[in-house]
């Protein structure tokens, strides 16, 4: 077994049931009313196209991103494939959420050797001093949520 399905393993004990107030939308439309407005019911071809399987239809019947499951690649084939023209690769952008760390929920903060967040950022925008203490480089940081899914003590989460 590996360190980080040990660390999910335990974590998963643990997880407490909370409802996200933030809706994080795909990163490929230009205004959040826009896109309410324009995402009409079709045929959900960008949850098809999402590799990482991140985006899920939500009860209003427009898409969102879920980073329990994976992080986001950019890989642009969500709007590629979207039938109403919402998302569109020329509004790509970083996810407009800031990713942050719970110090007091952070097992590295309190001494415990853990690099679960690290191993997975694909921009190498998580940064240690020593061993211990992670902080995210905000001018690196995509927040694609890689390391949302990865940590064992849920300590990463979205501000805003």
């Amino acid at each position: 077994m590996e360190r980080r399905e040990l660390f999910g393993s335990l974590a998963s004990r643990f997880k407490k049931q909370e409802n996200t107030p933030n809706i994080i939308r795909p990163p490929y439309f230009e205004d959040e009313n826009d896109f309410i407005e324009n995402c009409v019911e079709c045929d959900a071809m960008c949850v098809d196209a999402c590799y990482e399987e991140i985006i899920k239809i939500g009860e209003d019947k427009t898409p969102f991103i879920d980073f329990s499951v994976s992080g986001c690649t950019y890989c642009d084939d969500c709007a590629d494939a979207c039938e109403p023209d919402v998302l569109q690769i020329e509004h790509k952008k970083n996810i407009s959420q800031e990713i942050e760390i719970d110090m007091l929920k952070c097992v590295s903060w309190h001494q415990v050797m853990c690099f679960s967040c690290k191993d997975p950022c694909l921009d190498n925008a998580i940064e240690f001093l020593g061993m211990f203490r992670p902080k995210i480089d905000l001018d690196k940081c995509t927040s694609c949520g890689f390391c949302i899914k990865y940590c064992p003590a849920e300590a990463i989460t979205l501000k805003g």
